[in-house]
C-alpha cells in the first residue's frame, strides 16, 4: 500500500454488522482489480506498477491496501485463484470491519512479524493458530506487507475446513477473543483430514 494501515485497539466482542447496502463499490473495486491484472499480465511486478495512485484513496477508504489487492492478483495471474467473487467478498468483511468497529480510521500498527508457525495446532488442527491470526490482522487492516490472508497456504486448510475465505473471516470477527469458538466452528465444518498434506508450509505467508 503502500497507503497507512488501520487503528484499532484490540479485537472487541463487537460482532459483524450490516452496512447500509451500498454496494456501488464493488463495481469500483472491480475496474481496478481488471487493470491491475492486465498491467500484472505486461509483466509489472510491484503493487505501484499495477495499481494507480488515483485509485490509492478509493482503497483507503474501503480501508483495504495496493498490497492487498495486488497479492490477490499476482495469486490469481500465477495460480487461477482466488477468483474476484472471492476477493470481493473478502474485501466486504474487511470493509464492514472498518466502517464500523473501526468507524473508518485506519490503524496505527502492523501484525507483529512472528505470527504462529505453520505447525502451531489448535484442537489438532495444523495451521489454524496461524490463519486465525492472519484473520484478526486482515480485520484490523494490519497485515504486515510480507503477509496474505487467503493466501496458496491458507486455501488447502479453508478448503478442508469447508469454509470460504470471507466466511472464516466473519467467524473470527463473531468469535472476538475466543479461539476456542473458531475452533468449534472449524469442527463442525470440517472434513476428517484436518489440513490438506499436499500444501507446503514453507511457502507460508
Amino acid at each position: 500500500m503502500l497507503p497507512s494501515r488501520t487503528h484499532n485497539k484490540r479485537m472487541t466482542d463487537t460482532t459483524p454488522t450490516d452496512t447500509p447496502h451500498v454496494d456501488d463499490w464493488i463495481p469500483r473495486l472491480r475496474t481496478i482489480y481488471d487493470r491491475a491484472v492486465l498491467q500484472y499480465e505486461r509483466g509489472r511486478r510491484d503493487p505501484d506498477q499495477v495499481i494507480d495512485r488515483d485509485a490509492l484513496a478509493f482503497l483507503d477508504s474501503i480501508g483495504t491496501s495496493a498490497r492487498e489487492l495486488y497479492d490477490f492478483v499476482e495469486e490469481w495471474v500465477d495460480d487461477g485463484e482466488p477468483d474476484f467473487d472471492t476477493v470481493a467478498a473478502i474485501t466486504g468483511v474487511r470493509r464492514s470491519y472498518f466502517l464500523t468497529v473501526q468507524q473508518g480510521r485506519p490503524s496505527d500498527r502492523q501484525a507483529p512479524p512472528a505470527l504462529p508457525s505453520g505447525y502451531a495446532e489448535l484442537g489438532g488442527y495444523r495451521w489454524l493458530p496461524r490463519i486465525i491470526a492472519k484473520a484478526r490482522a486482515k480485520l484490523r487492516g494490519e497485515l504486515s506487507p510480507e503477509t496474505m490472508f487467503g493466501c496458496s497456504t491458507d486455501r488447502p486448510f479453508l478448503r478442508s475446513a469447508n469454509m470460504e475465505p470471507a466466511e472464516f473471516l466473519n467467524i473470527v470477527w463473531e468469535a472476538g477473543a475466543d479461539d476456542h469458538l473458531i475452533l468449534e466452528a472449524v469442527r463442525q465444518r470440517a472434513a476428517p483430514t484436518p489440513i490438506d498434506e499436499t500444501c507446503d508450509i514453507r511457502r507460508a505467508t
